[in-house]
């Protein structure tokens, strides 16, 4: 049987899904009036140039059930079963739309909801692109990536909440307390959606440290595959520090380093920061 990974943009796996041979289905960021294709014609830095501009937040949107058809459609007819893995879908309509799609195609296209975003999402499509190359079947890849999901730690630091005040995620006094105190929430996503609930206070590169002490503790049995340092366009020393961090506090095999897409980017900021894993 011949197997095809596909992926939301957001999934945020950079280089890796080429290499992985997985394909990404964009969706899209709306700046102004101006519709653009997230990782196809838009990159981060023109988020942040908009909304130093204009104040505002771009808008995102997913794609239609048309356009998961077409995207779909060629793999299907070169003898395909079609994997895709999609952003979680308290987070976005995405799902719904593919999994209206998969309809057309009798079987031939299973769509995932992650429960995740970002690499959190990506992790899942590894974690098939793994199983893939053992020679596991559609049906298996898909049992075992949907009984990992509650295992998937996504989770991430913004360095400021500018971004969420904006994208109504918190109040005025709180985004002006917090960057007045240095005060970071930790952002994770809980049964498919994000929530803040701890804080850390102090240097990002402070906050960054406890973040990754914590997540040692919450999680001390985890795959040891690999994990994901994503980032939106963060300093490369508070980069460098996270990954000397983790290589210090846990054995993963390898740590990989990406940068958000334009949609994740647009919903938190520049700086922001997390290390994404699955756990045991």
């Amino acid at each position: 049987m011949n197997i095809r990974l596909t992926a939301d943009s957001t999934c945020d796996l950079g280089e890796y899904a080429a290499e992985r041979n997985i394909a990404l289905m964009p969706l899209s960021v709306i700046l102004g009036e101006e519709p653009y294709l997230d990782g196809v014609n838009i990159v981060p830095q023109d988020i942040f140039d908009f909304v130093e501009k204009t104040g505002k937040l771009p808008k995102t949107a997913a794609p239609s059930t048309q356009d998961y058809i077409d995207f779909f459609r060629p793999f299907v007819e070169e003898g395909s079963t079609v994997i895709h893995f999609s952003i979680s879908d308290k987070s976005s309509s995405a799902y719904s739309y593919a999994a209206d799609a998969a309809k057309a195609f009798d079987g031939k296209v299973i769509v995932v909801d992650s429960k995740a975003l970002s690499s959190g999402q990506g992790l899942l499509a590894m974690k098939a692109s793994d199983l893939l190359n053992e020679g596991k079947s559609a049906e298996e890849i898909v049992e075992t990536v949907n009984a990992l999901r509650p295992l998937v730690n996504t989770s991430f630091i913004p360095d400021r909440l500018d971004y969420l005040f904006k994208g109504g995620r918190c109040s005025r006094m709180q985004m002006y307390g917090a960057n007045l105190l240095k005060i970071h929430p930790l952002v994770e996503m809980k049964d498919g959606q994000l929530v803040a609930e701890k804080k850390y206070r102090g240097s990002m590169e402070k906050c960054i440290s406890n973040y990754i002490e914590d997540l040692a503790v919450e999680y001390p049995s985890y795959d040891r595959t690999r994990c994901f340092i994503t980032h939106s366009s963060a300093d490369p020393e508070l980069v460098a520090f996270a990954r000397q961090k983790v290589k210090e506090t846990f054995g993963f095999r390898e740590t990989l380093e990406t940068v958000a897409g334009s949609v994740i980017t647009g919903h938190c900021g520049r700086n922001t920061l997390g290390v994404l894993f699955i756990a045991k």
